[in-house]
């Protein structure tokens, strides 16, 4: 029987977990989705499952996906829970957090108070968690829109390196690092 080494970035340091392979069913990450409305959690996650982008904005309640994909030789499944960023929703939540093995905490770089409202997410995980070493990444979606920035990369970083996370931009219309994020928690 062979087993894999999974890897998981959490912290700016990995932890590894062994995950048995043959004849067994493919290993399953599950990954969070959060951020504020419209900052392109949904559009990601689109793009990540489909190679496609959607421009009309419809907000979310909830959608999860499911992909395998084969990463150095190995067949993995990563299921995508998409959840929504509205504060209507936030009761919810705490649900979605408890089955997450690593979260995508999303923000527009063209809007400063979605870069903001990523402290509430990150302390709704680390509370219904209770373990401050949980896989987390944050994301400055829309890179696309330079021209549009609200959010200095420094500022980012700087709030990246506090919470002792990685920092990375992306876009969902030109795939900019979008297979990077993903498939960063598994």
């Amino acid at each position: 029987m062979t087993a894999v080494l999974c890897c998981f970035v959490s912290g700016g340091t990995e932890e590894a977990t062994m995950s048995k392979t043959k004849n067994a069913q493919p290993a399953l990450h599950k990954v969070i989705m959060v951020g504020s409305g419209g900052v392109g959690k949904s559009a990601l996650t689109l793009q990540f499952m489909y190679d496609e982008f959607v421009e009309d904005y419809e907000p979310t309640k909830a959608d999860s996906y499911r992909k395998k994909v084969m990463l150095d030789g190995e067949e993995v499944q990563i299921d995508i829970l998409d959840t929504a960023g509205q504060e209507d929703y936030a009761a919810i939540r705490d649900n979605y957090f408890r089955s997450g093995e690593g979260f995508l905490c999303v923000f527009s770089i063209t809007e400063h108070e979605s870069f903001s409202a990523t402290s509430e997410f990150r302390e709704q995980i680390l509370r219904v968690k209770g373990d401050e070493n949980i896989p987390f990444l944050l994301v400055g979606n829309k890179a696309d829109l330079e021209y549009k920035r609200q959010v200095p990369v420094e500022e980012a970083k700087t709030k990246a390196h506090q919470w002792n996370v990685p920092y990375v931009e992306t876009s969902a219309k030109t795939r900019a690092n979008v297979d990077k994020v993903i498939l960063s928690f598994v």
